[in-house]
């Protein structure tokens, strides 16, 4: 496999985004180009999580770490969503999830998803969350200005396979005021119990998968989910799920090294450091 956001759509998809291009390389770089409540309840417990607290969430996602099944269209699962190139009668390529931002319209993927460096921002594309089968149950949000690393941009720099877009609003509404939205999380260390949610381009549903990361190396984040194929690039890896707001924090994207992985089996992510905060500030500035 040489791209997860590609995957089985493999050479027919190539041809569809011929005009819009995909790659990857390795190598540091820089700055961003841009194209352009809950009422108070008990500690641990919130008022409407039926006493579910983040650390019974944490121990029931334990009792089956590293097991892929379809994800249930829960309000979270919601957040994610698939790529496709126009409208959601093509082929999806890739995924994206809804993150928090003062513009109430930012999403994140893999900067492979949307960037190429040679031939620069992919036109075209839409985020569908939420999709099934067919379903576009929360709407068709076209992409308008994409922000990248200059690393990324230059070089296709693993340590910065991400990228922030806005899309635009449906109905005088935000993405972010009609699903909610997770929160981005920068620093937060190697290991984390975190849940992946994403399309494969195979399958008009998503899958999720639990398990706790590992370091592959300073700059990237490693986790073992099995059927992780092509199409679940820009997949979010969430944690600290609050039952109070039913949101998480995103933590990492499927892409990274290899793109994501030459296995289905292990993914990879961007660590998200100091250079990915910079790149958010970039986005919503």
């Amino acid at each position: 496999m040489t791209m997860r956001g590609t995957g089985a759509a493999g050479a027919a998809l190539a041809l569809v985004l011929a005009a819009a291009g995909c790659t990857t390389a390795a190598g540091p770089g820089g700055g961003a180009p841009t194209v352009t409540s809950a009422p108070p309840a008990a500690p641990g417990v919130s008022a409407d999580s039926h006493g579910w607290s983040r650390q019974r969430f944490r121990a029931a996602a334990g009792r089956a770490t590293g097991v892929t099944r379809t994800a249930k269209p829960t309000v979270l699962n919601g957040l994610v969503g698939a790529v496709f190139t126009r409208n959601a009668d093509g082929d999806h390529f890739c995924t994206a999830s809804v993150v928090d931002s003062a513009g109430l319209n930012l999403i994140v993927t893999a900067a492979h998803c949307v960037w190429d460096p040679k031939l620069g921002r992919r036109g075209d594309l839409v985020f569908v969350p939420g999709y099934r089968d067919g379903d576009t149950p929360s709407g068709v949000w076209p992409l308008l200005a994409v922000t990248v690393d200059d690393g990324w941009n230059d070089h296709a720099d693993p340590d910065m396979d991400v990228a922030f877009a806005v899309v635009q609003a449906r109905n005088g509404q935000q993405v972010q005021q009609v699903l909610g939205a997770n929160r981005l999380g920068v620093n937060q260390g190697y290991r984390l119990p975190v849940k992946i949610t994403g399309y494969p381009s195979s399958s008009g549903v998503p899958i999720t998968c639990a398990n706790t990361t590992t370091r592959q190396s300073p700059t990237q984040l490693r986790i073992d989910c099995p059927d992780y194929t092509g199409g679940t690039s820009g997949s979010p890896w969430v944690t600290d799920f609050d039952p109070a707001t039913r949101t998480g924090t995103v933590v990492g994207v499927i892409g990274g090294y290899q793109e994501g992985g030459d296995s289905p089996d292990t993914s990879y992510s961007s660590y998200f450091g100091d250079r990915v905060q910079a790149l958010y500030d970039r986005a919503t500035g």
